[in-house]
């Protein structure tokens, strides 16, 4: 950007914030006249008889002209306005997006009436207008207005609705972004039609759903860098949660065998299109199963959800116009076999890591913390990611990485763990757990070591869990998966866009 450019998008800027603070004062100078005059600015209560969809769906099939006896109450925001001497126009819009057009003419509210709607209402304001149901003369579905009230005043004038939002406008201010864009409506009833779709699918296989501290004393359940936080009342460090897993695993020993948890995370590291460090999970377990029955549980989960959302089909439409098809039996590919096919090369748990380290660098590869395993899974994601085309499980994951999964049962220096790979990202992931104490504590002391070493994702011996699995937890099986993400899968948004209010730097500053 030059320094020309700069200094005009600056004065723009300027110049914007300067009619915003104009148009604020006339509004709420308006506001005062209102009050002045005996007029509610923000009544309590209107008397609202339906609403704006409701019309819009009894009277779809009304002609061109035709005007009916039908009398209604209803109310939404001004998002057009048109004022002419004896008829005024006014789009109201509800909160769904859908519109209906108010017609105020002097025949039918008076001359007092037409002025005050002339003189107060503006773009952005929420109206409440009660009249007969009719056709327009264009064939615009209307309400032919004989009484209209001011149900809530704008202070702040709505953007411009010819010009679509900027991303940090919307995000910023998701309020304007609902207001504005349909999409960003349809954003979040397709988040909801989600949730509730997950609930089902996990009610339907007879699991219950808990809930698991957010603060806790010991932060475990994943490899992540937490928040940190003080309790004054208990005069400690807390940690905001990064998973629920240990929680979860819990309710296994005490018996609850098929549980789940719709939850939030946090986790302080790096945010972009698909990192967010408050996000949404799913986490569920179920005891005597495994990770092939969590693949099973998780493709089911994922594509009951996509059904709701595009209302029974299974090939979903991107962003861009193409389409993805999250239908039929997902492949299941070995790690450490995809790697050597992609690589050239035969790399197994007993490569040696200077084997490992040639080859990253060799291919530029750079890895934090090195240990085999995750110099495998940084190699596998340099070659093999970018060719899954469908949705993959990738199964079998080095046992240094996976401090919390069973060693498979027949191949040593792996793990029965899978992840979920949808469009390039990791959508979920699942374990065999582990559930010998004996050996989980030697995992945990082993990330002990690594925390010691300056990995500031490595997990630290959690006493109170290990005391939970020594009263026996029975095999199972266990997965979590990113709420936003399965959103991002299924819409082709990205993170900040699937949440609701996601953290921007600044925000509220």
């Amino acid at each position: 950007m030059t320094d020309e450019t700069a200094t005009t998008d600056t004065d723009a800027a300027a110049l914007a914030e300067q009619e915003t603070s104009e148009q604020r004062q006339v509004r709420l100078d308006k506001r005062a006249r209102l009050l002045e005059s005996g007029v509610q600015a923000y009544p309590a209560e209107l008397p609202i008889t339906t609403t704006i969809p409701a019309v819009r769906e009894q009277y779809e099939d009304l002609e061109t002209g035709q005007e009916t006896d039908d009398v209604v109450g209803i109310a939404g925001r001004v998002v057009f306005s048109r004022n002419t001497g004896k008829l005024c126009f006014a789009t109201l819009q509800s909160g769904d997006g859908a519109r209906i057009q108010a017609m105020v003419s002097l025949a039918e509210v008076g001359e007092d009436a037409l002025a005050q709607w002339k003189e107060f209402v503006d773009l952005g304001d929420h109206v409440f207008v009660h009249g007969r149901v009719i056709s327009s003369r264009r064939g615009e579905l209307s309400v032919m207005v004989d009484a209209w009230a001011m149900a809530a005043k704008a202070i702040l004038p709505l953007p411009n609705l010819h010009n679509e939002l900027g991303e940090e406008t919307r995000v910023r201010q998701r309020y304007l972004d609902l207001i504005v864009r349909d999409q960003a409506r349809a954003t979040v009833r397709a988040r909801a039609a989600v949730m509730a779709s997950l609930r089902a699918t996990f009610t339907g296989h007879e699991y219950l759903e808990v809930e698991t501290p957010m603060l806790q004393t010991q932060h475990g359940g994943a490899s992540a860098r937490p928040f940190v936080t003080h309790s004054n009342a208990f005069d400690t460090e807390l940690y905001l949660r990064i998973a629920p897993e240990l929680f979860l695993k819990r309710a296994v020993v005490g018996g609850i065998d098929r549980v789940f948890e719709v939850n939030r995370n946090f986790r302080n590291e790096g945010a972009d299109s698909s990192h967010s460090p408050e996000f949404a999970m799913v986490e569920a377990y179920q005891a005597y199963g495994n990770y092939e029955q969590m693949a099973d549980l998780t493709q089911e989960l994922v594509q009951n959800a996509t059904k709701a959302v595009t209302g029974g089909s299974l090939e979903v439409t991107l962003p861009d116009g193409s389409a993805y098809d999250l239908g039929g039996e997902w492949p299941r590919i070995d790690m450490y076999g995809s790697l050597s096919s992609a690589a050239g090369r035969e790399i197994t748990p007993e490569t040696p890591l200077s084997e490992l380290q040639e080859l990253a660098a060799a291919e530029g590869v750079e890895v934090a913390h090195a240990t085999h395993g995750k110099y495998v899974e940084e190699l596998w994601e340099h070659f093999v990611i970018d060719s899954l085309d469908r949705p993959t499980f990738v199964m079998n994951f080095p046992v240094d990485t996976s401090p919390l999964t069973r060693e498979h049962r027949t191949r040593p220096g792996i793990v029965e763990k899978w992840d979920l790979y949808v469009r390039g990202f990791e959508l979920a992931t699942a374990y065999s757990e582990l559930v010998d104490p004996v050996v989980q504590r030697e995992r945990f002391v082993e990330q002990a070591k690594l925390a010691a070493g300056g990995d500031p994702e490595a997990m630290r011996v959690d006493e109170e869990f290990l005391r939970a699995l020594e009263h026996a937890m029975p095999p199972s099986g266990g997965m979590g998966m990113g709420v936003d993400r399965l959103l991002m899968a299924i819409t082709g948004l990205g993170i900040r866009e699937t949440i609701l209010f996601p953290l921007v730097k600044g925000a509220g500053a």
